[in-house]
């Protein structure tokens, strides 16, 4: 087994979860990293992407979730792994880090984030 390990790093979104009506209303800037391990041994003797894992693929799953609206960045975080899974199941191992720029609080914080690892 060649267990390759692909990482999207910063993908920043304009969304819309929250609690706050602010942030349901007017939204703010996310960045999502999200790290995920498979069995890369047929895409490597191949050089095929189809036996790859597709980042602009991945993406897309990620920018997906990121346009649903939720109150917690942890059901985000959930959602972006359950999706991820459903569409590449050969997936091992994944890891996302969902942080929130600027939150509202009552003093300044660059973001908050959360990180789950399943």
């Amino acid at each position: 087994m060649n267990k390759v390990t692909v990482s999207l790093s910063k993908m920043e979104f304009y969304a819309y979860h929250g609690c706050f009506e602010e942030e349901q209303t007017i939204g703010t800037y996310f960045t999502v990293d999200l790290s995920l391990s498979y069995d890369a041994e047929r895409a490597i003797k191949s050089d095929d992407v189809n036996n790859a894992i597709n980042y602009p693929s991945v993406y897309n799953v990620v920018k997906q979730i990121m346009d649903q609206p939720r109150h917690l960045i942890e059901t985000v975080a959930s959602d972006i792994i359950s999706a991820v899974r459903r569409e590449f199941p050969n997936i091992l191992d994944i890891k996302i880090r969902l942080c929130k720029l600027n939150p509202p609080l009552e003093g300044k914080t660059e973001s908050v984030s959360v990180e789950i690892e399943d």
